[in-house]
């Protein structure tokens, strides 16, 4: 269980290690297993995250501006972000042999991108625990998906300065094996949208068209899209960005129009 990183928590800064004690006060970064299910799943599998290292992971840049320039949880992001690269492509190395690296990354991309980490961390209760600015909590930042992924790869770093390398990737395999997989057999390496043109290409049609509408607050946007194929438009999906939105879209004209395409839709 790595336990020869015990002492770990020395490679915190002078100032790091400042804010974390002072965070101790506030009971947004207090660990609380009954009711936060990311510690909860920590405790399962017996990996251990020192509290402090638990509070500067949840310490957005927001917060440390607002309180006069105090470390942030950056640089632990920056450590988690390669941890979970790491983690992924191994698990994806494994379970695909026969796949080749061009549909390995982008099914390393979809599982690992902003919108399925911000996912995972609704579903582990991540948002109420950061510590966010007055003027990021204003605009709904505690469910931002783009500060979402950023404190969950955080948070990654911190197990890892914790708890050691074996532990972290136990639990990103834990968290995202299961996350590719799924991405596997709903088509997420795929890019629907240039399988939907050349579909089109290949029976006289011309390219299609989306039509996309937004919706929301400007944190929390939503996007739906329909493709129209030859003045027919499909099922519409709805998605973080337009990217998303399209590639959805897409991806549920090409399943009406090649049932046998296997697209999850």
């Amino acid at each position: 269980m790595g336990t020869g990183r015990a002492a770990t928590v020395v490679r915190l800064s002078r100032p790091e290690i400042d804010t974390v004690h002072a965070s101790r006060d506030q009971n947004i970064g207090r660990p609380d297993v009954e009711d936060w299910p990311f510690l909860a799943l920590l405790e399962e599998l017996g990996i251990r995250c020192d509290p402090q290292l638990l509070d500067l992971a949840l310490t957005h840049r927001s917060y440390a501006f607002e309180n006069g320039g105090i470390p942030t949880n950056e640089r632990l992001e920056f450590l988690g972000d390669a941890i979970l690269e790491v983690g992924v492509t191994d698990y994806l190395y494994r379970a695909f042999p026969d796949k080749p690296e061009g549909q390995l990354a982008k099914l390393r991309s979809a599982v690992v991108s902003t919108v399925s980490l911000g996912r995972l961390a609704r579903q582990l209760g991540i948002g109420p625990r950061i510590k966010l600015g007055k003027g990021e909590e204003r605009t709904g930042g505690h469910d931002k998906t783009s500060i979402l992924a950023d404190t969950t790869e955080a948070l990654l770093g911190a197990v890892e300065l914790s708890a050691g390398l074996p532990d972290v990737l136990r639990l990103v395999h834990h968290l995202f094996d299961p996350l590719v997989d799924e991405a596997d057999r709903s088509g997420a390496g795929t890019d629907w949208k240039t399988v939907l043109q050349e579909y089109c290409a290949e029976h006289g049609f011309d390219a299609p068209r989306y039509e996309i509408v937004g919706s929301g607050p400007d944190h929390n946007r939503r996007y739906c899209a329909r493709a129209n194929v030859d003045g027919r438009l499909y099922a519409a999906y709805t998605g973080h960005n337009k990217k998303e939105a399209e590639q959805g879209a897409a991806r549920r004209a090409v399943s009406a129009l090649i049932p046998s395409s296997h697209t999850g839709a």
